[in-house]
């Protein structure tokens, strides 16, 4: 028990001598009021802590205006399991010698029901650990508390806040009030409170975490980075995994993370009964509207990361603008910023994993899951044919129920956006046995890889397209497929691979009956000619792709593009500007926007290949410009790549620095 200082008063007039203070007086007693104990309420830490040095800065400036006499509250809001409660028990440990006053604790959980908290039950606790007794009359409690809280400087822990309202009914006259949320309450800024959201831990503070508690000898870096990562960086899951470390010394990390890499793995430990995780995220999905518990049953469905309300709609939510605010309420759902300007969310892993478990027995997940793939496939096939009207495709149009795309960029930058969704609805279409929707995603996909370079993902959706078309005996599909993956592995200059894959397509020529699809295979062909120094060969090749697509608008104007530049390769510029010429103009005729933009390029290099530098930069930067407008940027490298070595050659240092500046800006 704390020494406290009693201050004593005599009233009334006194008459010479001294006064006495004592506890009897003969067969006198005098009641003194008993010692307060100075409340301490809140717990101690419970182990090691962690890279949270930002907010126990903000603490501590709070700390420091409350010891010059006044209030300050701090807002700490996140996904249950971050650790909110772990950092103001470990602040209140470092700090609690600045807080004579005590410091107090209310769980607001408790004190909730029926969705109402009970404010005078919880001051009245408040009131009897600060030695006042509460008033009989519920609403004399709130004075009562703020006198009682004068001049005394305490620490407040409003623990599982969930509205604005609630804090500022608890504020006392001075102290330090910290709030910890799982809602975002950005209300309380307008009360001089700072709002802080607490994220999950970095690899490296985790890592350091699970060593204070396992020791320096168990696990590589590399094992334990991966744990966390697969954690989702929540204390609250670590603690999981590193009770079942600690209960098994010979337990190694490594068994732990592959057991974690299963889905199902990850799951068991959400719902171990020595872990708060399920429980934690049970309630929030409880508390739920019926349209947050369906975009929550979504989130379990949808094999991606990212929803939308746009998704939402699509699938059957109803009010999906209010459930998406709802679920950002309580930090189910962050804000993702990318640069097609639409409204993208992301659940935490952990969420993510916890609603999964939600709806393993959902009677329509089946049907809620296709109507993510239609969803994906259809706005896929709307953005592939707003960048090419003409391109080939083996598909019906789908989608045209959907929001369309404002320009090319609008549609390739959405597409970009999209591509961790993509690949993971691909590989989950492909698990499912729908055939005919991997392919058809695939084929849909070619401006995003083509496009971005997104060789990985390229090589690893096409792989199941090859197999998906042949399971839905498609020869045709499987012939784009294979071609397709050719482009991969030939621009990574894999070119044996990409052989290999044209090899297997041409087994299938007959039983093809689109022309303009075994054209792809000459063209592909012609370009392995090419870099294998061959321009003869490919001359031949693109001759034969040309002759494929006779009658295509389209089709000819890709294929006298790749027959100028083996043209230009094998010694021949002027026919290539001749061909160029007429391609040129005939897709000026038939707005062939994204053909436009590139044949600049390789009129570029012909005209370089007859001396004419002046004629080439025209071109070249005429290719720069139309590139950045559509936002392809592979393309507007190349174009500036050329723009560089001309002007090298032309001596023009200001041209040169431009491009390579434009290149540093592409590259980073």
């Amino acid at each position: 028990m704390e020494r406290h200082e009693v201050a004593s008063t005599v009233s009334g007039a006194t008459v010479g001598g001294h006064v006495v203070q004592a506890g009897s007086i003969g067969s006198v007693h005098l009641h003194q009021p008993p010692t307060v104990p100075t409340p301490r309420q809140v717990r101690a830490p419970h182990g090691p802590f962690v890279n949270r040095e930002p907010e126990f800065a903000a603490l501590a400036g709070a700390l420091d205006r409350v010891e010059e006499g006044g209030l300050g509250v701090v807002v700490f809001t996140g996904l249950g399991g971050v650790g909110k409660t772990e950092l103001i028990a470990k602040f209140t440990e470092r700090h609690r010698e600045r807080f004579p006053g005590g410091d107090l604790y209310a769980d607001l959980k408790a004190y909730r029901h029926q969705g109402g908290v009970d404010l005078p039950g919880l001051l009245a606790g408040f009131l009897r650990a600060l030695g006042a007794e509460p008033p009989a009359v519920e609403a004399e409690r709130f004075t009562a508390f703020r006198t009682a809280t004068a001049g005394r400087r305490c620490l407040f822990f409003l623990d599982n806040v969930e509205h604005a309202a609630e804090v500022r009914a608890l504020l006392p006259a001075c102290g330090l009030v910290v709030v910890a949320s799982r809602r975002r309450l950005p209300a309380l800024r307008m009360d001089g409170a700072e709002v802080r959201r607490l994220g999950p831990l970095s690899a490296a503070a985790g890592a350091e975490l699970v060593r204070g508690w396992v020791g320096s000898g168990r696990g590589t870096d590399g094992e334990l980075a991966e744990l966390v990562e697969l954690c989702g960086g929540l204390p609250l899951a670590l603690n999981a995994v590193g009770s079942q470390l600690l209960d098994r010394d010979s337990l190694p990390v490594g068994r732990v993370v592959a057991e974690l890499h299963d889905r199902e793995g990850r799951l068991a430990m959400l719902e171990d009964e020595e872990s708060d995780l399920g429980a934690t995220y049970d309630l929030v999905h409880e508390r739920l509207s019926a349209p947050g518990r369906a975009l929550y049953q979504l989130i379990g469905v949808h094999p991606g990361p990212f929803v939308s309300a746009e998704l939402a709609r699509a699938v059957g939510v109803d009010r999906a603008e209010q459930a998406v605010r709802e679920l950002r309420g309580v930090h189910v759902l962050d804000e993702v910023v990318d640069d097609d300007g639409e409204d993208r969310f992301r659940a935490h892993d952990v969420v993510r994993l916890h609603a999964y478990g939600r709806t393993r027995e959902l009677p329509d997940r089946a049907g809620l899951l296709a109507g993510v793939v239609a969803y994906f496939r259809g706005r896929a096939s709307l953005a592939d044919r707003t960048m090419g009207r003409d391109r080939l495709r083996l598909q019906d149009p789908s989608g045209d129920d959907l929001p369309g795309f404002a320009s090319d960029a609008a549609a390739l930058e959405w597409l970009y956006a999209e591509r961790a969704d993509f690949r993971a609805v691909v590989e989950e279409a492909a698990a499912q046995g729908w055939h005919g929707e991997v392919w058809r995603l695939c084929e849909s996909l070619w401006p995003l890889y083509h496009g971005r370079k997104l060789y990985d993902d390229w090589i690893a959706t096409h792989r199941l397209g090859i197999e998906s078309a042949q399971w839905d005996n498609q020869p045709a599909a499987v012939v784009k497929m294979r071609n397709q993956l050719a482009r991969a592995h030939q621009e990574r200059k894999e070119y044996r691979l990409a052989a290999e894959q044209l090899a297997l397509a041409t087994e299938l020529v007959p039983l093809v009956t689109n022309r303009r699809v075994v054209g792809v295979l000459y063209e592909t062909d012609g370009l392995l000619c090419l870099a294998d120094g061959r321009p003869g060969d490919a001359v031949e090749r693109f001759t034969l792709a040309l002759a494929e697509n006779r009658g295509d608008d389209h089709g000819e104007i890709v294929q006298s593009y790749n027959l100028a530049q083996a043209l230009i390769a094998d010694g021949r510029p002027e026919e290539a500007l001749t061909l160029l010429a007429e391609a040129t103009a005939r897709a000026g005729r038939t707005r062939d926007n994204d053909m436009l933009m590139k044949l600049p390029l390789v009129r570029a290099r012909a005209h370089r290949a007859l001396g004419q530098l002046d004629l080439a930069v025209v071109h070249a930067d005429d290719c720069a410009r139309q590139a950045k407008e559509r936002n392809q940027y592979a393309k507007e490298a190349q174009a500036h790549t050329l723009l560089v070595t001309l002007a090298e050659e032309l001596d023009d240092a200001e041209l040169a620095e431009r491009s390579r500046e434009r290149l540093r800006q592409l590259a980073g």
